[in-house]
């Protein structure tokens, strides 16, 4: 997604591991599709090489913008058809015009992976590497969801690696019908943190009765849920605060006018997106505990999903408070790291003052995230990827 000339984190894979493998390798090309709802509809291409940071950018060939009119028709926040014919032409412009051989191919998205096992049959790219970051067997309507899961199928039994984002995928996909002797080996890739992110302030120095959202403000991200059980928590801790980093104008819009209809203006402070990771790290290692209220909303993506802001949690030192949804919750609660409440305001306002009443329990969790945190930095998770991807 690009906003103001900025590319926003929507994929916050992307970056991470443009990062990871710059000082690794000597050529590396970046395809940005940009994400329909961006301010431009034509893919940015980024040529890094030598290990240098600063990039060479390339415009798309000249038919490329043949297709612009229909993208800027349908340039709306979901997905859109047309932007996949873009992301699968993108991807064979740029080898009709770079004559190079290269060592690996990383598709995010079953689209892109399939121009890469293609550009492979060709003999332009020695491995493919089918890199999923989201997945429901029950995502789309009946026939686009056919194509769905067929793309995913392809390309997990033609890729020579898939790297799945969370465990759960994997099993989904076998019972979605994917045969499990064809698929390509898989590898979990959690989402990572920078190093800078971990920030493990003492419990002595954190702001007390502090709550902390970070993240996207959809409904299915359950930030509406958090404000609602907010009175509740304000009759044992009437000092409560809730702390909610997370940005786009409409669900802000629409999380202040319920914050305004509880009279909680005070109680509940909105920061608004925070671009930088050392700054959004820096406001949640000062808060006491955080929640991840996801939704139990059908065909979600997030029961088969990793969670960034569970993770970036941890790496704060925060007990976390989630749901049933998703996988990473269950993980932490196995570890003693969070707490796994019910998908309503009083479920989950019981197991806030849970924390708060109990210290020991708190310290607990705290010493369990850290724990948890300080393995899952990008560098280790990517290493750990290309390990056993050879």
């Amino acid at each position: 997604m690009w906003i103001n000339g900025q590319r926003m984190p929507t994929n916050g894979n992307l970056e991470p591991l443009r990062d990871f493998l710059i000082p690794r390798v000597k050529k590396l090309i970046l395809i940005d599709q940009t994400h329909p709802g961006s301010e431009t509809v034509i893919p940015k291409i980024e040529e890094y090489y030598n290990h240098d940071p600063k990039c060479a950018n390339h415009s798309p060939s000249w038919w490329t913008y043949l297709l612009k009119p229909i993208l800027q028709l349908t340039n709306t926040n979901r997905t859109q058809i047309f932007f996949k014919i873009r992301d699968f032409l993108s991807v064979f412009d740029w080898i009709t015009r770079d004559k190079d051989h290269y060592d690996y191919f990383i598709g995010m998205e079953s689209i892109n992976a399939l121009a890469g096992i293609m550009w492979k049959k060709i003999g332009r790219v020695d491995k493919v590497i089918y890199y999923v970051l989201d997945y429901s067997p029950d995502r789309y309507g009946p026939m686009l969801n056919k194509i769905y899961l067929a793309l995913d199928r392809f390309c997990a039994t033609h890729a020579d690696f898939i790297w799945d984002v969370s465990k759960a995928i994997q099993p989904a996909r076998i019972k979605a019908g994917l045969i499990p002797k064809k698929s390509a080996p898989t590898i979990h890739v959690p989402i990572g943190v920078y190093p800078q992110q971990l920030i493990f302030t003492p419990v002595k120095d954190r702001q007390p009765f502090s709550i902390c959202y970070l993240g996207t403000l959809s409904k299915e991200q359950g930030p509406d849920l958090a404000i609602a059980m907010m009175p509740e928590i304000l009759k044992k801790y009437p000092k409560a605060t809730l702390h909610i980093i997370g940005g786009g104008q409409k669900n802000l819009d629409r999380l202040k006018v319920q914050t305004a209809s509880l009279k909680l203006t005070r109680e509940i402070i909105f920061y608004g997106f925070v671009a930088e990771n050392d700054d959004m790290a820096r406001i949640l290692s000062h808060c006491y505990v955080a929640i991840a209220p996801y939704r139990a909303f059908s065909g979600s993506i997030r029961q088969y999903g990793d969670s960034s802001k569970m993770r970036s949690y941890a790496a704060a030192g925060l007990p976390i408070v989630t749901t049933q949804v998703p996988p990473l919750g269950r993980d932490l609660q196995k570890l003693g790291g969070a707490i796994i409440a019910p998908d309503n305001k009083e479920g989950f306002a019981r197991a806030v003052l849970s924390l708060f009443s109990n210290p020991k329990l708190h310290a607990t969790m705290f010493k369990q995230v850290i724990k948890f945190a300080k393995n899952n930095t990008w560098d280790n998770e990517f290493d750990n990827a290309f390990s056993q991807s050879p």
